[in-house]
């Protein structure tokens, strides 16, 4: 009997992709086109919860859902060229395909959005499941039986353990490597570029 590969999912804003620079343009777009203030630069130090949660710090709330609308509207144009790729992410994905296993991105983006930037970028993971923050990537995660998850946010350590995944966390986001430990992550790395080391080290005592 063939044992199933090796699944490893990965976040996407702040693990794989450096998204601050295309979401601040799209912030400042939709201020402009709203006319409301909106402090984009304090915004992309907080990426990671879903958009509504975002935008409710700066619209009431009877106008939130109109908002998200009009943010992913703008947002192809504004945001997807803007993002490149976090360093490491290339060779993370890689490590995992050289070893026979699946990489897989489940993000609290939309999944519409976080696909374009996969294409744009060339990445080419073997799913993308958006729509799904903290908890709730338990779902998709166990779906694809990922056994290890990858993120930078104390909300994807969170995932990860409810999935009952291997959680590690990289601290190129929000939360600092004592955040991530203290949020439970099992291994916290500086960056992706210590991922196939320890990825080649994981899977010799899998």
């Amino acid at each position: 009997m063939t044992s199933r590969p090796l699944t490893v999912g990965f976040d996407l804003d702040m693990t794989l992709i450096d998204s601050r620079p295309g979401i601040r343009a799209c912030y400042l777009a939709l201020s402009e086109r709203t006319g409301t203030y909106i402090d984009a630069d304090l915004a992309v130090t907080r990426l990671g919860p879903p958009l509504a949660q975002e935008l409710g710090n700066w619209f009431p709330a009877d106008q939130v859902e109109r908002m998200i609308g009009l943010y992913r509207e703008m947002y192809p144009a504004a945001a997807v060229t803007a993002s490149p790729a976090l360093t490491g992410a290339r060779e993370a994905i890689a490590a995992v395909r050289r070893a026979g296993g699946r990489a897989i991105v489940v993000t609290a983006k939309n999944e519409p959005h976080a696909k374009l930037h996969m294409e744009h970028l060339g990445l080419d993971p073997d799913a993308v499941v958006g729509d799904l923050w903290a908890e709730e990537k338990a779902l998709a995660l166990r779906e694809h039986g990922a056994r290890v998850y990858v993120g930078d946010h104390v909300g994807d350590v969170r995932g990860a353990r409810t999935a009952g995944a291997l959680s590690v966390a990289v601290a190129t986001g929000p939360c600092d490597a004592a955040e991530l430990r203290a949020a439970g992550a099992d291994v916290v790395l500086a960056d992706l570029n210590e991922f196939p080391n320890w990825f080649s080290a994981f899977r010799a005592a899998f």
